[in-house]
């Protein structure tokens, strides 16, 4: 038996290791060609500290002077001595670059290219590289634009499955990228990609959850609840609530049917701008967060969309009072 382990790193590189329940971290990142910082391999320096936020494990013997109680209370681990009893995430001080690792770079072709709406193409793509793909619900990857140098970051809208993986992108006027897609790509085509990046992910359901995604912010939680219904659901509640400009940009509304009819705990609402919407919330998504979906900050929070939106759900919780036991969240401007 062994266990994946994230190594997220402080420049939001992942990468994942194998390790045994029988084997520390430290052993198994370094079997692996992964330097974690580490110097003297029995819980005494504590040069390896690290944060687990996800998972369970069990520690071996370390004194004070490396890792106080207080320390390991608050989920800190010497990965020198943590052997995992779980798929863990392990976040680690240090850049993956003076790990000497790196992030994976994968070649895919385009398996699936549809324009949902006037502003979202949904692009999928296919490979044996992509069936081996590891990444937390959330999480992004940089694609090359063909025939540049250039890269665009887009979230996974989809855990890797049958050897596939899915995007959700924004069709920006004069866009680099949807202009590609839009214009030239044809199904079959080679697209570089290269992550998993990022510190957006789904943690370790404890409390409910409350989602909050702006038009194709929307693509990091479908992943998330690919993994929720892959874990077979949550004990906790989970309320997605997704806004747009307009009718037109809503998409992907059968998979959040699909995902409210597995999930008996997953409700969603849909929110539209335009006061001449057919959709009963009309405004902003701040205006429909209802008191019991911030359950006194016993709640925690994920939030994809642009920078005012980010900007706008923490001003809203501050007028209300409400410290959430964690607030997550991923800002994103349109790419040309």
């Amino acid at each position: 038996m062994t266990y994946k382990i994230a190594l997220n790193f402080e420049d939001g590189v992942t990468r994942f290791i194998d390790c045994k329940p029988t084997e520390t971290v430290a052993d198994a990142a370094y079997r692996q060609k992964i330097n974690v910082p580490i110097d003297c391999r029995d819980g005494a320096c504590g040069a390896c500290k690290c944060s687990c936020e996800s998972g369970s494990f069990r520690l071996g013997d370390y004194i004070e002077d490396a890792m106080s109680e207080a320390e390991a209370a608050a989920g800190m681990v010497l990965t020198c001595q943590m052997y995992p009893q779980s798929d863990c995430v392990v976040r680690v001080p240090a850049s993956s670059e003076v790990c000497k690792t790196r992030q994976a770079d994968i070649t895919a072709t385009i398996a699936d290219l549809r324009q949902l709406s006037d502003s979202t193409i949904s692009l999928t793509l296919e490979g044996e590289a992509v069936g081996k793909l590891g990444f937390l619900p959330g999480q992004y990857a940089n694609l090359t634009v063909p025939g540049t140098p250039q890269h665009r970051a887009y979230s996974y809208s989809s855990m890797p499955s049958n050897k596939r993986v899915s995007f959700l992108i924004r069709n920006v006027p004069g866009g680099l990228m949807s202009g590609f897609l839009r214009e030239q790509a044809k199904l079959g085509d080679s697209l570089k990609l290269a992550g998993p990046l990022g510190s957006f992910y789904l943690r370790d359901i404890k409390r409910p959850v409350l989602m909050l995604a702006g038009g194709t912010g929307l693509a990091p939680f479908l992943a998330m609840l690919d993994k929720i219904v892959a874990n077979g659901g949550s004990p906790f509640p989970v309320h997605l609530i997704y806004g747009v400009n307009k009718d037109c940009d809503l998409v992907e509304l059968e998979r959040l049917q699909a995902f409210a009819a597995q999930l008996p705990n997953f409700t969603y609402a849909l929110v539209v701008v335009d006061p001449e919407s057919a959709q009963p919330k009309k405004g902003y998504v701040t205006q429909h967060i209802e008191p019991a979906q911030l359950n006194d900050g016993e709640v925690d929070i994920y939030l994809c969309g642009p920078p005012p939106m980010v900007e706008a759900v923490a001003q809203n919780l501050r007028e209300r009072a409400i410290q959430p036991a964690s607030f997550h969240y991923e800002k994103f401007a349109a790419s040309v």
